[in-house]
């Protein structure tokens, strides 16, 4: 890639394999050598804001639009970064033991 590659960021609506579409902000960015797919998915109602990096193989549709668009696709589409049946649910219990840990510093 050269020195003078242009570096992509715009709104956009972003189709992703495995049927799942955001909109929101869309730039390029490295992490570890490879180069990412940056979404910054915009807070909606009810729903702060997130962002999300992909890789370019998962990219299925790619439609740059303008910031409002994106805004109400986003809106409209409410995706979520985690969903809850991905999280365990920490026990009560647990949770209170460790909160009375101070010598834990994570």
């Amino acid at each position: 890639m050269s020195e003078n590659a242009e570096k992509f960021d715009s709104w956009a609506i972003v189709e992703l394999m495995g049927h799942r579409k955001l909109g929101g902000r869309v730039t390029e960015q490295v992490i570890a050598g490879a180069p990412l797919l940056r979404i910054d998915v915009p807070e909606v109602p009810e729903q702060p804001g997130f962002t999300q990096f992909y890789g370019p193989s998962s990219i299925y549709s790619l439609t740059p639009t303008s910031e409002e668009i994106a805004r109400k696709f986003a809106a409209y589409r409410r995706e979520q970064p985690v969903t809850p049946y991905e999280l365990r649910a920490l026990p009560a219990a647990a949770a209170a033991a460790h909160d009375d840990d101070n010598d834990d510093p994570y």
